[in-house]
């Protein structure tokens, strides 16, 4: 093989390196800025594109995904002069790629002091109980704050959040005692609720047998009353029903013979019962004898009769 054979083989193995090494390929959710000697041409999206050697350089990649930042922790002074450890997580996300290229050197670097910046000149506004409860404020404003800074670089913030607020070990054991007095005062407050709620309970459990014992007596003794007036209407009522079976036997036939032979022979019985014995009776005189009795006994039926009739 000749030396001229040997340079042209050279050279095409040149040319093909260098073809090879001017073909891209950008992935997807990123972005190459291009420059032209050294002036901006244009930025390449995801996909296959071609540079011409020694002209074109791609100067900058940059990735279109949301970027999450770690914040570090710094010493920020509340309100209530009380210093205080706080770091969190920024997310942002290139929007513009150019901007983001000529607009800054850094995105990242600045989105992070703009963020610590914020978030000093916030907690200075606060007292440490409102920095424990206002987390969502803090984060509401640092975003605004870096946001409306970063649109000059093509960057969207998107969120903020606080990882920890660290108070000094002394507030801490101060902050446990506040929680521990707190937790046993309303641990006190259950325990006296719970007990007031049982007194109350047994005092309406002592009212409702009251009431029931006192329902129950009533209605025995309404029972109790039904009963006996209901005993006295029925011996009324057989008294009347017995005094009316009197009346209608005096009424027949021989039933007036019959009662005065009754009344004689009562008088006699108890005639003699008084003459066995010391007892004393008055008696009018015109029932000394039996024949006045009956004749008074029969007058009094007569009379009776007639009212009936």
């Amino acid at each position: 093989m000749n030396p001229s054979t040997i340079i042209l083989i050279g050279i095409l193995f040149f040319v093909f390196i260098i073809f090879i090494s001017s073909l891209k390929v950008v992935p997807q959710r990123s972005a190459y800025i291009v420059e032209r000697l050294g002036k901006f041409k244009t930025t390449w999206q995801a996909g296959f594109h071609m540079v011409v050697p020694f002209v074109d350089k791609i100067r900058y990649k940059h990735t279109l995904k949301e970027q999450a930042i770690d914040v570090a922790s710094q010493t920020c002074i509340t309100k209530d002069n009380i210093a205080v450890e706080v770091d969190g997580i920024l997310y942002l996300q290139v929007i513009d790629p150019k901007k983001a290229s000529y607009g800054i050197d850094n995105y990242r670097f600045a989105s992070i002091q703009i963020a610590q910046t914020t978030m000093r000149s916030i907690i200075g506004r606060m007292e440490l109980d409102k920095t424990f409860e206002e987390r969502d404020v803090i984060n509401t404003n640092i975003v605004e704050a870096v946001d409306t800074a970063s649109d000059p670089w093509g960057v969207k913030v998107t969120r903020y959040e606080v990882k920890n607020i660290v108070p000094p070990q002394s507030i801490k054991d101060a902050m446990e005692k506040q929680m521990r007095a707190e937790r046993e005062k309303r641990a006190m407050i259950a325990e006296s609720e719970g007990e007031k709620q049982a007194k109350i309970n047994v005092a309406e459990g002592d009212k409702q047998e009251l009431i029931k014992r006192s329902e129950g007596e009533k209605q025995r003794m309404m029972n109790e009353a039904d009963g006996k007036a209901a005993e006295i209407e029925r011996v009324a009522m057989a008294t009347a029903k017995g005094i009316r079976e009197i009346a209608n036997a005096i009424m027949d036939e021989g039933g007036k013979d019959a009662v005065n032979l009754r009344i004689a022979e009562q008088y006699l019985e108890e005639f003699g019962k008084l003459a066995g014995t010391n007892n004393s009776l008055i008696i009018p005189t015109n029932m000394a004898d039996i024949s006045s009795v009956i004749a008074t006994a029969t007058s009094v039926m007569d009379s009776t009769r007639k009212k009936d009739s």
